[in-house]
């Protein structure tokens, strides 16, 4: 869904243990900012004693000089109320790093979807372990990085790496990126490294997931779209589908049916999290869409 641009938009993300009045609190302080609240959701993991997570949309007029007055006072009043919170603003786009292997299909995905304005963030560079897709990404004007890894190269490879990124991105994406990243790279990205896994997670965590799907004979397959963690596979979930399978598909067809529901997966994840839509509560994730 092509989303509109409106330049004098900021969203809100917080998140507090849950209090009487919060909402309030919240609205009334951007009432006195002379914001315009233009959407708003909110989930409570318990009335009594959970954790409270809100996201607000609003307008504001004299954009820089207000959001600026309001980013300041956000500090005394996450103090006053003990909230974890977020601001962002529309008229500043993310920036995002693919990182990729030899498949095609996530990655192709992320730029149709840039392209096509879909996605609204910038793609300052795309990193492959493999110089395969170098001369389609540099087709579309998007640098692209050769960083060869091996198991004797891999932390110099890394370095490098973060060292490319270094100032150029806000976050990443794992389009198929063949390579287990390391505690101290994703130390660097907490909560901002999106990984897609060829499986219905937690089935089949690992290599070759098809191959075992299709050994099992299960009679749905599925993606999953998730924040790395030190954990292979078993960071907080931002989205996953299926697709029925039967008796007559084969493990290549696994993959070729299988390709279709990762791409369609992970771009909604990427979505998700340029547009301020996912917050992170230990593992999981609360998504308002």
């Amino acid at each position: 869904m092509l989303t509109k641009v409106y330049n004098n938009r900021a969203t809100l993300l917080i998140s507090c243990p849950e209090k009487p009045g919060i909402i309030s609190i919240v609205t009334n302080f951007l009432l006195e900012h002379k914001a315009n609240v233009v959407h708003f959701d909110q989930h409570t993991t318990d009335p009594q004693a959970g954790v409270f997570f809100m996201r607000i949309e609003f307008d504001l007029e004299n954009f820089a000089s207000s959001f600026e007055k309001l980013e300041q006072d956000l500090h005394v009043l996450a103090r006053d109320f003990s909230l974890d919170w977020q601001l962002s603003s529309s008229e500043k786009r993310k920036r995002m790093a693919i990182f990729v292997s030899k498949a095609d299909h996530c990655l192709m995905e992320l730029i149709w979807r840039w392209k096509s304005n879909e996605i609204q963030v910038d793609i300052p560079l795309v990193i492959s372990n493999h110089p395969d897709l170098k001369e389609e990404v540099e087709s579309y004007g998007i640098p692209f990085y050769h960083i060869p890894i091996s198991k004797e190269t891999k932390e110099q490879a890394e370095q490098k790496t973060l060292e490319l990124l270094k100032g150029k991105v806000d976050f990443i994406v794992l389009a198929r990126y063949m390579q287990i990243l390391s505690p101290n790279f994703i130390s660097k990205y907490p909560n901002k490294i999106i990984n897609i896994h060829h499986s219905f997670l937690p089935a089949f965590v690992g290599a070759n997931p098809y191959v075992r799907a299709f050994n099992r004979g299960v009679k749905l397959i599925g993606a999953t779209a998730h924040y790395v963690t030190n954990d292979l596979d078993e960071g907080p979930i931002i989205e996953q589908d299926v697709q029925r399978i039967n008796h007559r598909y084969t493990a290549e067809g696994l993959k070729t049916a299988g390709r279709h529901v990762e791409r369609r997966v992970l771009a909604e994840a990427v979505s998700w999290h340029v547009e301020d839509k996912v917050l992170v509560h230990g593992n999981k994730t609360i998504v308002f869409t």
